[in-house]
């Protein structure tokens, strides 16, 4: 009997415990559950996805190609998807689905921000550098120096001519200046969701806009053509060089560096006296001018094999320094103390606005 009971109550024991396993997997697994959700399960992933503007799009895949050259991580995939395209998926959550950084020929919008917040991404904003906007063409087209006035005049939606404020009737560039060529305007440029247009308008279209139309309503300032003079051209830079090389009568607009690794192809036009040159961008002397940015996601460091050490890569003087190799790719320094600060402030993945 005592036997009996004996072999029961080990019975019954080891019943018990087989039900407090179960509930430990359970639990555990649940657990696991829970951690991979909250890290986007990001870890079935091991190589860094980039999205993001077109013109700094070399500068990263070029950082990217020496990441891959370790031999340590896989080269990351880098995609020109335009600087509000880029921001859009970057921002719409956490996730193995979901890019680690983004490109950026501007700094992030609030909207974006709060977006990005919202889908529980908390962005690490490294400013990389500077670059210059620039108006060109092809060699074998007329050499010009422009205003950021005639600009404006040339591109925007509705001009004031004799005091009225009315549809843009320029059709030559010449109807502007008599100075200028007797030839048709058309510009290829960035379309709404790229960065260089946004700077463009900022730096060019609401600075020169005539002040009949600001006083009226400030957003018409920003308001380009769509009568033909004026022609989205998509993220793809070399594809505006083909169109420019094709009709050099045509100018297009596009970062300073783009300009430079076509140096054999393209001409740049001086702005309000002064030349599109690296120098006249670093001392910020060319007035057309803007900074370049990449955001880290915050949440996939850690997870995503090496992003730390693709910042680091990105923020040592061998790369962004002055004669780092991105100098050499077009890229204008920042001074060297804010090369210091946000080489810090990388590394230690500070939050935006902390």
């Amino acid at each position: 009997m005592g036997s009996l009971g004996a072999t029961r109550e080990t019975a019954s024991d080891k019943s018990g415990q087989e039900q407090a396993m179960k509930k430990f997997l359970l639990t555990a697994s649940a657990a696991a559950l829970v951690t991979a959700a909250s890290a986007g399960y990001a870890a079935a992933r091991d190589q860094i996805q980039i999205v993001g503007s077109s013109t700094v799009f070399p500068f990263t895949t070029a950082v990217a190609e020496r990441l891959g050259q370790t031999g340590q991580f896989k080269t990351p995939v880098v995609e020109s998807t335009g600087t509000g395209g880029g921001i859009k998926l970057f921002c719409s959550g956490v996730g193995e689905n979901t890019p680690d950084f983004t490109n950026a020929s501007r700094a992030i919008k609030d909207s974006e921000l709060e977006t990005c917040k919202a889908n529980g991404v908390t962005p690490v904003e490294i400013k990389v550098g500077f670059d210059g906007i620039v108006l060109a063409n092809s060699k074998a087209g007329a050499a010009v120096d422009l205003t950021k006035e005639v600009i404006f005049k040339a591109l925007a939606k509705n001009v004031v001519v004799d005091g009225q404020t009315v549809a843009n009737p320029y059709v030559n560039w010449s109807d502007i200046d008599a100075s200028l060529p007797n030839t048709k305007i058309e510009v290829l440029g960035p379309p709404p969701t790229s960065g260089t247009r946004d700077a463009f308008v900022e730096l060019v279209m609401l600075e020169a806009c005539q002040e009949e139309i600001k006083t009226a309503n400030e957003d018409a300032c920003s308001e380009i053509r769509e009568d033909g003079a004026y022609v989205e051209a998509g993220e793809n830079d070399n594809l505006i060089v083909q169109k420019l090389e094709a009709n050099p009568n045509a100018f297009g607009i596009f970062g300073f560096s783009f300009l430079d690794q076509n140096a054999d192809k393209l001409q740049g036009h001086k702005v309000d006296g002064v030349e599109p040159t690296f120098e006249n961008i670093a001392s910020g002397e060319y007035g057309v001018s803007r900074s370049l940015f990449v955001y880290a996601k915050k949440e996939h460091v850690g997870v995503i094999p090496g992003m730390e050490e693709f910042i680091a890569e990105y923020t040592s003087e061998n790369a962004w320094g002055p004669d780092g190799y991105l100098a050499d790719k077009g890229l204008i320094p920042l001074p060297d103390d804010e090369r210091a600060q946000q080489a810090e402030d990388a590394k230690a993945l500070k939050e935006m606005g902390s």
